[in-house]
């Protein structure tokens, strides 16, 4: 028959269970100091390394994504404010500024046409063209750190995806599940009919007018009804080319 542990031996299990536990405590608090000392090292080189490449994170895209990347993995945000360290350093808190004010520019001017939903590649085609007198290039990243700056100023900016597409809708129309889906399938010609609609993604004909209607009201596409056939394409220029707009 096993002896119960007597109260001894209860009050030594229980001092070292608080031994391991404060073994532990010190263990993890010099891991997180180690840590914390080695973010700080490389907060403090990565500044060495910005100083000696202002130009190249300026002016390379490239250079500049991976530069982006770097200060992630830190906890910096070079962009976090127009003043400071950084900004004054690099001047990109300006620059993102600048590309900020022109992407409100390009999707005020092609709201009319598209409804408030472009293309990511048109967008930053566009963007360049306006910018083709500036020294620095632009990238597709570049535009989407710019736009998420003006998501986070509330202003109703947002890059959604659709497909294997980026699209940055400035209005605040909300687009569902089936929107998407239609918007998907018109990435091979431009446009659907109805009955591509429920034929492809095997809908009811209510429920695809519903949507293509919807769409339309919402000015993301343009009604085509001028074919021998007789048949309604719904054109979306969100996901095919515009006419260049002057800068």
């Amino acid at each position: 028959m096993r002896r119960r542990p007597g109260i001894g031996g209860l009050q030594t299990a229980a001092a070292a269970r608080d031994q391991y536990r404060l073994l532990g405590e010190n263990v993890a608090k010099i891991r997180t100091d180690l840590m914390k000392e080695q973010l700080t090292t490389f907060r403090s080189q990565l500044e060495e390394f910005a100083r000696k490449h202002k130009n190249d994170i300026r002016k390379n895209p490239a250079f500049r994504s991976q530069f982006h990347e770097m200060c992630a993995k830190v906890g910096v945000d070079p962009l976090a404010s127009n003043k400071g360290f950084w900004a004054e350093l690099l001047g990109i808190g300006d620059f993102y500024y600048e590309l900020g004010v022109q992407i409100v520019d390009i999707c005020l001017a092609t709201r009319s046409h598209n409804g408030g939903l472009i293309n990511l590649q048109e967008l930053c085609s566009l963007l360049c063209q306006k910018r083709k007198t500036a020294r620095e290039s632009v990238t597709e990243d570049d535009c989407l750190r710019a736009i998420s700056k003006l998501k986070a100023l509330g202003s109703g900016f947002e890059v959604i995806s659709v497909g294997k597409k980026k699209l940055v809708r400035s209005v605040p129309t909300e687009l569902n599940k089936d929107h998407n889906e239609i918007l998907e399938l018109a990435q091979a010609r431009g446009y659907v009919t109805a009955a591509e609609v429920e034929r492809t993604l095997s809908w009811s004909s209510g429920r695809a007018l519903d949507a293509l209607e919807t769409l339309l009201e919402e000015g993301l596409s343009m009604v085509d009804d001028g074919h021998k056939d007789g048949i309604r394409r719904y054109w979306f220029p969100c996901v095919d080319s515009v006419p260049a707009i002057g800068s």
